[in-house]
């Protein structure tokens, strides 16, 4: 986006570079919906007229973490970004912190996660001290040894953690870390929980649910919302699991919307800087969603999209301020529709308003009359 810079994030391109990495992508399906026909992506062919409708999303928020982009799709708009930490957490507040927890910290810096517990990991063994990091993201992270610290006893330290910082310190989310393994080969579980702000004002899914519509959501969304508006919460793992519960879903009829974040583009891949396991999880991915299509019924519609970029082949292991793709498919999509650039991800929100006929959040112009 034109202030990537800002963030940091200058000459960041997910999708290309992934590719570029690998020598070209393979995602036939993304493909025909229109992907090529967004940015020039190695392997993705842009063609003439292509399935249903495209377009990319600004974000108009300040940020570019998980929470703020989930938000803005649903209708709000953050004037100001989350509180970061580049120099690490206040003292007081973390002794406050420990002395509600009953443990000690260890760190207190901006890392990344596979390296702090590859640092600190035996240390927080010996002594059971939890290790409190951050990123460039407004995130107050805690990872513990699985056996060092029993899941449910970290994700209370989440919780308490979660109350407290409120305010000035009002952060996007506080993430539960845990992970296994031995000295010089801990590893990340996939028993992560994010436990997010509180959504100040009432979003899409707070309307949906209110007139009576089916809400569920898929992977870690609900926590981002802090489970407000949402119906029926489904907590996958990983980018597989999370895909057959679509799958799963979509095989049975019903009402409603389902909002799912595939996490591990992000989590195993963007955070590590592994962009060919970045695109080996997007052509995994374009099978998946070739499948998905072949189900959707009359009345219904996907989209395609994303919270944010995560660019592998950056020094950074951190989020990237870019335009995010848009694609749209179903029986009733008129196809080869291009919505341009849209000003805002709350145009997803405007647009689900009109189609389910509740109230619009005060962010966001519909598009559901282009496509």
């Amino acid at each position: 986006m034109p202030d990537a810079a800002d963030y940091g994030d200058a000459g960041s391109n997910t999708l290309r570079h992934v590719a570029e990495s690998v020598g070209g992508l393979r995602v036939p399906t993304l493909e025909s919906l229109g992907l090529g026909a967004l940015v020039p992506v190695p392997g993705v062919k842009a063609v003439r007229d292509p399935r249903g409708a495209r377009g990319r999303l600004a974000e108009k928020s300040a940020g570019k973490d998980s929470t703020t982009g989930h938000w803005e799709m649903m209708g709000i708009v953050l004037d100001r970004a989350f509180p970061t930490y580049p120099q690490g957490f206040p003292l007081d507040l973390l002794d406050r912190f420990c002395e509600r927890v009953e443990r000690g910290w260890l760190g207190n810096c901006t890392a990344s996660g596979t390296e702090i517990i590859g640092r600190l990991g035996e240390e927080h063994q010996k002594t059971g001290r939890l290790i409190v990091y951050t990123s460039a993201d407004s995130v107050f992270q805690i990872a513990a040894h699985e056996a060092t610290v029993p899941l449910e006893e970290l994700y209370a330290a989440c919780r308490t953690a979660r109350q407290m910082l409120t305010g000035p310190h009002a952060v996007g989310r506080v993430i539960a870390r845990p992970f296994t393994g031995v000295p010089g080969d801990y590893k990340r579980t996939s028993n992560r929980r994010d436990f997010s702000l509180e959504p100040f004002e009432p979003t899409l899914l707070d309307r949906l649910s209110d007139a009576g519509h089916r809400t569920v959501t898929v992977g870690k969304v609900d926590d981002l919302f802090a489970g407000r508006g949402v119906r029926d919460a489904i907590h996958t793992k990983t980018n597989d699991e999370g895909a057959e519960v679509l799958l799963d879903l979509a095989s049975r009829r019903g009402e409603g919307l389902v909002f799912a974040n595939l996490v591990d583009f992000d989590s195993l891949y963007g955070h590590r800087n592994d962009p060919a396991g970045f695109a080996r999880a997007l052509e995994t991915f374009d099978e998946q969603l070739a499948r998905l299509l072949t189900m959707l019924r009359e009345d219904e519609m996907i989209w395609v999209t994303a919270d944010h970029g995560n660019d592998p082949t950056t020094a950074s292991t951190d989020h990237s301020r870019e335009y995010t793709p848009l694609l749209v498919a179903g029986p009733r999509v008129r196809n080869g529709r291009d919505l341009g650039t849209r000003s805002t991800f709350a145009d997803l929100g405007a647009t689900l308003a009109e189609m389910f006929s509740v109230p619009a959040p005060r962010q966001g112009r519909s598009f559901l009359g282009e496509v």
